[in-house]
Formats: structure tokens, C-alpha cells, sequence
């Protein structure tokens, strides 16, 4: 029969808050500052990452507002040729458009196209306000995702230099602590060594 040894609970105690005749009034502000910069590193993830999300988010309606999409067509053969093998290439090939506007102006421009599509062919291109061919919005899922993704990215940078900051300052109160020990301990040493004999 062997014997299980005995499990010992080992009970935490915040003894910088509790009544100690060694606590001195730096440990309680050490305490604090502990407890202040977990919080706040907590709290500055959090808003910060809600206004990256929120930034980002207009940043994608803004662009949306200012480009439009119109049909236009393809002017010349040249999506004839193969797209290039690049890891880059989404498979598309650069090729001239045409396109009229409301008021009746026609404008020219490159434009990505797919790869054999002939001369004369439809095909629907995004442009800005001084009509010139532009990348599509991003928009729905891909939008928010990206809207996320910057949030997740700016969340934990913010919470990293608010806690930063935070053992900044304990660091400096603790090297404060360090040379009011030292000091007392001059005062102190002597008149230890004279308490036992000159052997402590």
C-alpha cells in the first residue's frame, strides 16, 4: 500500500495591501502602479483596437465614395497575350479601354483584363473623379476582415507601450527603493557591527 504524500495549499496573499510592519509606503505605490498598468495596458488594447477597426472601416467607405464603377470597352486585342507566370499575377493582363461618360465624354485608359478577351468586349473598370482607371474598392467581407485584422494588429501594440510605460516607472521606483536601502543601511551598518561584538 503505498501513501500518497500531502497536498500543501498554498494560499496567495496581496501583501503589499495587507497591514506588514516591513510593508513600507513605496511597496503599496508599487502595488498600484502593478495593478494601474495591467488595467490600463487592458483598456488601451481595447480601444485602441475598436478605433483601428472604426478607422479602417471609413478609410474603406471614403475610397468607395469616390470611385465609381462604368463599362467600358476593350479597345485593342493586346488580352490576346498570356498573362506573365509571376507569384504576383492574379491571372490578368493590362490592355486599353474605352468608355463614355454621362455627359457624353470619351475616355481612354489601361485597365487589368482577363486573358482572351477580344477587341470590343464589355468589361466593368472602377474609376476616380478625374476619370481615371482605378483597383476595385474593397468592400463586404474582405473589407471587414481587413478592418479586423487591423484592429487584432493595433490592439496588442497599444496594450505593449501602455504596459511598457507602466514597468518604466515601477522599474524607477524600484531603483528609488534600492538607494533609500543603501542609504539606511549606511546609517544602519555600523551600529549593527557595534550590536554584535564587531562580528555581524
Amino acid at each position: 500500500m503505498t501513501r500518497t504524500p500531502p497536498t500543501t495549499v498554498t494560499r496567495v496573499r496581496l501583501w503589499r495591501w495587507r497591514r506588514n510592519p516591513l510593508r513600507r509606503h513605496s511597496d503599496v505605490v508599487e502595488a498600484w502602479i502593478v495593478l494601474a498598468g495591467w488595467v490600463l495596458a487592458l483598456a488601451a488594447g481595447v480601444v485602441a483596437g475598436l478605433f483601428a477597426v472604426q478607422t479602417s472601416e471609413s478609410a474603406f467607405a471614403a475610397r468607395q465614395a469616390r470611385v465609381h464603377p462604368v463599362t467600358a470597352v476593350l479597345a485593342d486585342g493586346s488580352a490576346r497575350m498570356p498573362a506573365a507566370g509571376s507569384g504576383y499575377d492574379d491571372g490578368r493582363v493590362w490592355a486599353g479601354v474605352r468608355w463614355t461618360d454621362a455627359d457624353g465624354s470619351v475616355h481612354t485608359d489601361r485597365a487589368k483584363v482577363v486573358p482572351g478577351s477580344s477587341a470590343g468586349s464589355r468589361v466593368t473598370v472602377w474609376t476616380n473623379q478625374a476619370h481615371q482607371v482605378v483597383p476595385a474598392p474593397v468592400t463586404g467581407t474582405a473589407a471587414d476582415l481587413q478592418s479586423a485584422l487591423t484592429g487584432a494588429l493595433v490592439a496588442p501594440a497599444a496594450a505593449a507601450a501602455v504596459w511598457g510605460a507602466g514597468w518604466l516607472v515601477r522599474n524607477r521606483l524600484i531603483r528609488r527603493r534600492m538607494a533609500e536601502w543603501d542609504a539606511e543601511w549606511k546609517q544602519i551598518g555600523p551600529r549593527w557591527g557595534n550590536l554584535s561584538g564587531g562580528r555581524g
